[in-house]
């Protein structure tokens, strides 16, 4: 089959959870096409150089420099119903243009046609909000249930029952009746193997939108840079060419490849890295959720929900950036 695959722009955690889903597709003999824009698209270059790549329209949405989001994301509420008539347009102009026989979405909510099986990625089928506006978690995820209706199947990345890790965000509400859980996704499934790397004491890996990217990677400078351990700071860019810098005992590289940043990983005493949810999913596939300290992006509810979910299960509370 003639498949394409369209990762949301929100930090890379959505365009990394679809690498195992491409390779899967790919070793089954189909014709993948990959649909991206901003760091997602130069990411998924790098993993995967001998695809076809079309430019998505950029989703452009930032965080704002405070701990609070709330402002941030109200403002950006027109700018999120004008993406998804954006996709959804962007999607009916290309079939047009050329056939495919799937469609996979992870969490863009306007890549889908009536015209083409369109599968739908999340795990996040209710969407925690700040305490103040909680009375709108039962209408967001009504809202949201609407868009999934629209995709012929919804894959949620995550175990059903007790073991799961997304918690209320995938088991709190009936699921809908196009949905499935399919188990946790990680580009790293296949590298369980690698042998570590003792180099670095800590490993901090950065993700997210800006500005609260670099906010945290600023943070983390200060801090490391004059600590007595070596530490290596994975800053998040992908690009073609490598960077690196050193400052005191911190060495910063833009971007690593996979197998040498699960090296470092699997190698490392301690792992700062933000609670996102693909974030999670990689470490657990490591077995190295234990030793990271998951520090939530201010004010973003959904990661403050899963770092303190997982510091109760896992026990990780010990662990102090």
């Amino acid at each position: 089959m003639k498949i394409l695959v369209c990762p949301l722009n929100w930090g890379l955690g959505h365009a990394a959870r679809c690498v195992p889903i491409i390779r899967q597709l790919i070793s089954e003999g189909n014709e993948v096409v990959i649909a991206a824009d901003g760091l997602p698209n130069q990411f998924l270059h790098l993993e995967f150089p001998e695809l076809r790549f079309l430019e998505a329209p950029t989703q452009n949405i930032r965080y704002s420099t405070g701990n609070s989001q709330i402002w941030a994301m109200l403002k950006s509420v027109p700018r999120i119903f004008y993406n998804i008539f954006q996709d959804h347009d962007w999607l009916r102009r290309l079939l047009k243009q050329e056939q495919f026989d799937r469609v996979i979405s992870d969490n863009r909510f306007g890549c889908w046609n009536k015209k083409v099986f369109s599968i739908y990625i999340t795990h996040q089928l209710m969407v925690k909000m700040p305490p103040v506006l909680k009375f709108m978690e039962p209408v967001i995820w009504r809202l949201h249930r609407f868009f999934i209706h629209h995709y012929d199947e919804c894959w949620i990345p995550d175990l059903e029952g007790d073991e799961n890790f997304s918690g209320d965000l995938s088991h709190r509400y009936p699921l809908p009746d196009n949905a499935h859980f399919i188990g946790i996704l990680s580009r790293f499934q296949p590298l369980q193997n690698i042998i570590p790397n003792f180099d670095y004491e800590t490993v901090i890996v950065l993700s997210g939108p800006e500005p609260q990217r670099s906010i945290f990677e600023k943070q983390m400078t200060e801090k490391f840079s004059i600590d007595t351990a070596k530490s290596l700071m994975i800053q998040g860019l992908p690009q073609q060419k490598q960077t690196t810098t050193q400052i005191g005992n911190l060495t910063k590289v833009s971007h690593l490849p996979t197998q040498e940043m699960v090296s470092f990983l699997k190698g490392a005493k301690k792992i700062i890295a933000r609670s996102g949810y693909s974030t999670i999913m990689d470490l657990q596939t490591l077995d190295c959720l234990s030793k990271a300290i998951l520090v939530p992006t201010p004010g973003q509810t959904e990661q403050i929900y899963l770092a303190e979910l997982h510091k109760k299960r896992r026990n990780i509370e010990n662990l102090q950036v």
